[in-house]
């Protein structure tokens, strides 16, 4: 009889701790390839943005909102994240993917530029502890560094989780005989479970770091470079099935 209390007790627990890790999750995933003009398109952006949120629809916790193209203006973005995120309690995970141009300064967005100060403002609004941006953009590794005498809002007073593509000097990789960018490819792999190496259906921040960082500088031949970047721990959630 004691035993069966104990076992109880322990089966409580256990679906306590479930609970307590089932956050929702809030995407807004962004892809930007035909830029107005011919001169600036791109070949796989679009379909980077379709593929993560694919990944994340598969979660039946998740939400998520699609910006594609001409979809994809800086007032769109920036809206929709807003009306997504805000959604979002202290325990729940808001996503940021942005795939497109990238500047030193923050992404290109259809109609104008999307600076890493107007992300920045618009996830310190929203009450999730547990924030993440994930860009496949050239430079992308510039948003590491605040600017000055802009905000002062900071990557770490926001607690956020930048998961970036490349290094500040680097641009990002795309082969058009691949279905997405290297990051991207290497992304959804992990996200997916590839980076869950002990198999508890959580994908912290540490595990897809190293594969996703592992993946992009084989594929890249060592070119690219990813970095996360930020003020969290590395047994952050970022993803659970």
């Amino acid at each position: 009889m004691r035993m069966k209390r104990i076992l109880f007790s322990l089966i409580c627990i256990c679906l306590f701790s479930l609970q307590s890790l089932a956050q929702n999750i809030y995407l807004v995933s962004v892809g930007i390839a035909d830029y107005p003009g011919t001169e600036n398109d791109l070949t796989l952006p679009a379909k980077d943005a379709e593929t993560i949120q694919w990944i994340y629809q598969k979660n039946q916790k998740a939400e998520t909102i699609l910006l594609i193209d001409a979809q994809a203006t800086r007032s769109n973005v920036l809206s929709s994240m807003t009306r997504i995120f805000n959604k979002a309690s202290a325990k729940d995970i808001i996503v940021l993917f942005f795939s497109g141009h990238g500047y030193k300064g923050g992404f290109v967005g259809y109609d104008a530029m999307i600076t890493y100060q107007d992300i920045k403002k618009t996830m310190a609004k929203s009450a999730a502890k547990n924030k993440m941006i994930f860009a496949d953009a050239c430079f992308s590794g510039k948003m590491r560094e605040p600017r000055r005498n802009s905000s002062n809002i900071s990557p770490s007073s926001l607690k956020v989780m930048l998961f970036l593509s490349s290094r500040e000097n680097e641009v990002s990789i795309e082969s058009p005989s691949m279905k997405n960018g290297f990051f991207t490819t290497c992304l959804q792999r992990g996200l997916r479970g590839g980076a869950d190496v002990n198999r508890d259906r959580i994908i912290t921040a540490k595990e897809l770091f190293e594969f996703v960082s592992q993946g992009v500088k084989k594929l890249s031949r060592d070119k690219q470079h990813p970095v996360m970047w930020g003020k969290f721990s590395d047994s952050m959630p970022v993803m659970i099935w």
